[in-house]
């Protein structure tokens, strides 16, 4: 296939396109971003005399900036790698690339495309994508108010100002009453798709699993071709990383912590719960003290155990049993 790489920035994106090869021609072009991005690609692809068929785009996750053009991509039919920017800029370094500029980055994206033959990325169902964003506003709605819930506190510990503390209130009053009609439109998001109904009460089923972390953990799983629980757990950043060489480097084994932090935030809030009511979370958990582990790294297992369970019950389509363990 030819290979395109696109660096992605909030206003333009760069574009390196290998019509030979990594070690051929290469051909690049500045575009603006936007809504009509995708359209601005192919059409550009297609004047190189470019078969879009046979065309891979190959580039990184930039926050939001990135979904205009990969998803019209995507609905055009494209071979579209949102590819792990950890991964690509080791393999930068194992190129001997060390300098990092947007065009560069361009050029290493459609090397890597060539030589790592990385799997095509799959769009999420629609009814994903719009629960995805129903839950970034509660978190923001969520992080504003208790923002504005310390500000009170602060105010109150000293010598207040009337007029300060009512527009404080105010403002408490107004993000608590959008925050729960958020969590609302969440619970009729879901009610609304029977499938995605199924699945969160399949998720809640575990114990440390609640109405809080089992949105997102539905979020996680079904946006991703998960081929198994172990890969689910590595994507989340639970996978022991260890680091010995010799008699003398033995560090203690930490979680790699690649994923997204915001998730296993949430899911270290269920370890805690899980270690008090999930029998084999408890056992795990003690066992694992008993064995000299510390407590972080006992609750590290048990985030990655619960990662495990929602993995199982989603495949199998059964609620979970604690009294066989994990389904998966």
């Amino acid at each position: 296939m030819i290979q395109l790489g696109i660096d992605v920035g909030k206003s333009k994106i760069d574009l390196c396109l290998l019509p030979d090869g990594p070690d051929g021609r290469k051909k690049t072009k500045v575009l603006s971003n936007g809504p009509r991005v995708a359209a601005a690609v192919l059409e550009w692809v297609v004047a190189r005399k470019v078969n879009v068929a046979d065309l891979q785009v190959v580039l990184e996750p930039t926050g939001t900036y990135h979904e205009h053009l990969a998803f019209g991509l995507y609905d055009q039919g494209v071979r579209v790698v949102i590819a792990n920017p950890a991964r690509v800029r080791n393999f930068a370094n194992g190129m001997g690339i060390l300098t990092k500029t947007d065009r560069v980055d361009a050029f290493v994206l459609a090397c890597y495309g060539e030589l790592r033959k990385p799997e095509a990325w799959k769009a999420p169902p629609k009814e994903i994508s719009e629960l995805k964003a129903l839950l970034s506003r509660r978190d923001a709605l969520l992080k504003d108010a208790m923002r504005e819930d310390n500000r009170l506190e602060k105010i109150l510990s000293t010598r207040p100002s009337p007029l300060v503390e009512t527009s404080v209130r105010k403002m408490i009053a107004v993000l608590y009453g959008e925050l729960n009609a958020v969590e609302k439109l969440i619970d009729e998001h879901i009610n609304r798709y029977p499938g995605l109904k199924r699945d969160l009460d399949l998720l809640t089923s575990i114990k440390g699993v609640g109405r809080q972390i089992g949105p997102n953990m539905l979020v996680a799983l079904k946006s991703h071709d998960f081929e198994s629980a172990q890969q689910a757990a590595a994507w989340f950043g639970l996978v022991p990383k260890e680091k010995r060489s010799g008699t003398s480097v033995h560090y203690r084994a930490r979680l790699s912590k690649n994923g997204p932090a915001h998730l296993r935030a949430k899911l270290f809030i269920g370890a805690l719960v899980a270690v008090k009511y999930n029998k084999p979370m408890k056992a795990l958990y003690e066992r694992l003290q008993a064995g000299g582990k510390c407590k972080m790294s006992a609750l590290g297992a048990v985030m990655r155990k619960l990662v495990h369970q929602c993995f199982g019950v989603l495949k199998h389509q059964r609620c979970y049993d604690e009294n066989y363990g994990a389904v998966g």
